[in-house]
């Protein structure tokens, strides 16, 4: 699949997900959206779509069009931090990945959190990816070579529109391979084609 994404950058054009050769402006699914996948689609201008669905639930649901520098850069520095092995276990002896998520965020913001605390936090905090993001708090941890992905929406016009969302935690698994699969695929597209509207 590396091979056909180089190949097709090479003479502009993207290889979707059977492999076949499209023009830079098709939409490209990389991933499983029961697990963890992204959805690359049009440009407007210097933004470009781009879904991320994991645990069956569509995660940039509030603002899908990214400003695809950053957004790019984002990603290529999650891979990094994953690649580093950085990426650590459920930090708590028996809790579930969705108690640990809400033990996590128990004390989130509080006045009185302390810098420890938020330092421990944050090390599991993913997907921290600007504006197109920022509507959901994610954890990732690492168990063997597969990863947990733990996700709560957060907007309160969100819950308002979604009521059977206020206080659930979504819980994704995947490979880790395919993860970080994903997000090196995604970063060659956001890579691989500059904004049309643009000389």
């Amino acid at each position: 699949m590396r091979f056909l994404w180089r190949e097709a950058h090479d003479i502009g054009l993207l290889a979707d997900d059977r492999g076949a050769c499209q023009a830079p402006d098709v939409t490209v699914l990389l991933g499983d959206k029961d697990r963890f996948a992204a959805e690359v689609g049009e440009w407007g201008h210097v933004l470009r779509r781009v879904d991320l669905c994991a645990a069956g639930q569509w995660l940039t649901c509030d603002d899908n069009m990214a400003f695809v520098g950053q957004f790019r850069c984002d990603v290529v520095d999650t891979v990094a931090w994953l690649r580093s092995g950085a990426c650590s276990p459920l930090p708590f002896d028996g809790l579930s990945p969705e108690a640990t998520h809400r033990r996590l965020m128990h004390r989130a913001g509080a006045d009185d959190e302390t810098e420890k605390e938020y330092r421990f936090r944050s090390q599991f905090r993913v997907l921290n990816w600007g504006p197109t993001t920022d509507n959901v708090t994610a954890h990732l941890f690492r168990d063997a070579n597969r990863l947990v992905l733990t996700l709560q929406f957060r907007r309160e016009e969100h819950l308002h529109r979604h009521p059977d969302h206020a206080g659930k935690v979504f819980v994704a698994e995947a490979p880790a391979e395919e993860f970080v699969g994903i997000l090196e695929e995604l970063a060659a597209v956001l890579d691989g084609n500059q904004d049309p509207g643009r000389p």
